[in-house]
């Protein structure tokens, strides 16, 4: 098997992540849940999971650092627990539905909502996004990397621009988190969204949401927090406030060794591999003829996500053949953004077939995948 769907959810995880896993399904205790020694075990290893994050995310309170089920649940904690009616949002057309629904649902609360086009690229102009400042605008709600295209946005531009207008700035960073460096105070993020089973090669149901202490949040689900539990109004405090319920401890166990392998080996090193995997993906596809292939142009401006389409084939008459005939694991269709696939034209097709190496990825695998697709191309 040639496993080409890192974009999904990133495969195989670091041995280290198996081992923290199983270590704390057989170890017990609920953070936060007594004062018996298995509960505050877990609860130190929790503690130890936020410092990682906040470290490697540049974010200075640890406290801040919400775990939550997916980078889905992160997004809509973001902007349902920030923004409030009469409120103006700026996002783009090319946002996945973990972005673009929510903020849908909003707009019949009574927040008004610029969708900004993209590039026939992928990418956003940030002048736009200057143009479409109004003085009722709170929050600028865009991706970092796109898991369709997988163009790069100018965050750090879009930081500025946030900082210059007094508005905060969300970031959707589920294709980017541990594969590009992101700071959140050098770039000027306030809010930031992660998967955890991407690139930080934690275990699936595993989220991040980090919050800048300028950034005042409401708790959209109440319940059961471990303290404050005299008072039955949800408590709004950092991080128990947004935690109710029981912690996925050995979730969050996997997800610290999937932070700890990254720390080691170090964004920067990630992104140089998977990018000189990506360059050679691109080179290889772009020389076949009757396969089209979308986004940037360069490698630089892009993840290692690459879609395209074989004239001539649905897309997902191409997933199938690549696994029966060429053991490629790979994903085809809309991948719940069509607003990206409109952008680049492939939304008439019924979306594309995409191909995401990841850190573990080979250069034999990549040669492997371009000749398969050579050979459905020339069929």
């Amino acid at each position: 098997m040639i496993y080409l769907d890192n974009a999904a959810t990133s495969h195989p995880k670091p041995e280290a992540v198996y081992r923290a896993v199983d270590a704390a399904l057989r170890a017990g205790g609920s953070p936060g849940r007594g004062g018996h020694s298995l509960a505050l075990a877990a609860g130190r290893q929790v503690l130890r999971a936020r410092e990682a994050a906040a470290k490697l995310f540049g974010l200075s309170d640890p406290a801040r650092v919400i775990f939550t089920a997916s980078a889905t649940d992160s997004l809509n904690l973001a902007l349902k627990g920030l923004l409030k009616p009469g409120d103006h949002v700026i996002t783009t057309r090319a946002e996945h539905n973990a972005l673009r629904r929510p903020l849908a649902a909003l707009e019949a609360w009574g927040i008004s909502v610029t969708w900004l086009p993209v590039s026939d690229r992928g990418l956003l102009d940030p002048a736009q996004v200057r143009t479409a400042l109004r003085p009722s605008t709170r929050l600028i709600a865009t991706h970092h990397g796109s898991n369709v295209s997988g163009a790069l946005q100018p965050i750090a531009e879009l930081g500025e621009i946030a900082r210059r207008a007094g508005v905060f700035l969300l970031v959707d960073a589920a294709q980017t988190a541990g594969v590009h460096p992101t700071h959140m105070a050098q770039m000027g993020i306030h809010l930031l969204a992660a998967a955890g089973h991407k690139g930080l090669l934690g275990p699936q149901g595993t989220g991040l949401l980090l919050v800048d202490p300028a950034v005042d949040l409401t708790p959209i689900r109440e319940g059961g927090t471990g303290a404050n539990s005299a008072q039955i109004a949800q408590p709004a405090i950092f991080p128990d406030g947004f935690e109710s319920g029981t912690l996925n401890v050995p979730g969050i166990a996997g997800l610290a060794a999937g932070m700890a392998f990254v720390m080691e080996v170090t964004p920067e090193e990630i992104r140089r591999r998977e990018q000189e995997l990506a360059e050679a993906l691109l080179a290889g596809l772009r020389r076949l003829p009757g396969v089209k292939v979308y986004g940037p142009e360069h490698a630089g401006q892009r993840t290692a996500v690459v879609s395209f389409n074989v004239e001539g084939l649905d897309p997902g008459e191409v997933e199938e053949r690549l696994e029966e005939r060429f053991g490629v694991i790979g994903r085809a269709g809309l991948h719940c953004n069509p607003g990206a696939h409109e952008a680049l034209g492939s939304l008439p097709m019924g979306g594309a077939m995409r191909l995401s190496p990841g850190y573990f990825t080979t250069a034999e695998e990549i040669e492997r995948a371009v000749r398969g697709v050579a050979e459905l191309a020339a069929r």
